[in-house]
């Protein structure tokens, strides 16, 4: 009995089909696989979020995701962000707002705020500091990383009142 099963999975809206070994972590496809290196392993038990992603619209921790149980799902990666040249205002955000250091944990943090914001486009500090409460950063004390999701979202919300008027 082979332990290697064929997969399709369509990743930042391209459609990749793979054979891979029952055992594989998403992580490690994306990674391995794909060439999709801005997915990090931080830790391998889901402390750290590092690995988070989409999967089909909700933010998962790659790293306790076997690669089979994304077959015909959606993921969606930090590498799928920006509309090419243009950042999104998450990334944005952290540029602006120096939501960011090292960078290590900063991936993951944005695929985190970005399901907060898609479900929460108003957040307040306290349901912010909750949405990536699932994700670690050992370097810049949250603060920042909040005022840079204050800032996406307010951009977000701009956008889509200039889609409505």
């Amino acid at each position: 009995m082979s332990s290697r099963h064929g997969i399709t999975v369509t990743v930042n809206g391209a459609q990749v089909t793979r054979e891979v070994d029952a055992r594989t972590l998403l992580v490690h496809f994306l990674r391995e696989d794909l060439s999709l290196t801005g997915t990090h392993i931080g830790c391998d038990t889901t402390s750290c979020g590092a690995c988070t992603v989409h999967l089909d619209g909700v933010a998962v921790k790659s790293c306790t995701v076997f690669a089979v149980q994304a077959d015909g799902a959606n993921v969606d990666t930090v590498e799928g962000l920006a509309d090419g040249a243009t950042l999104h205002p998450l990334q944005e955000g952290f540029w602006e707002k120096h939501g960011l250091q090292c960078g290590y944990c900063t991936p993951g943090m944005l695929m985190a705020a970005k399901e907060l914001l898609a479900r929460n486009p108003d957040p307040t500090e306290e349901e912010i500091r909750f949405g990536i409460s699932g994700n670690l950063c050992r370097c810049t004390g949250y603060n920042k990383i909040v005022e840079a999701i204050q800032y996406a979202a307010q951009k977000l919300r701009e956008a889509g009142e200039e889609a409505h008027a």
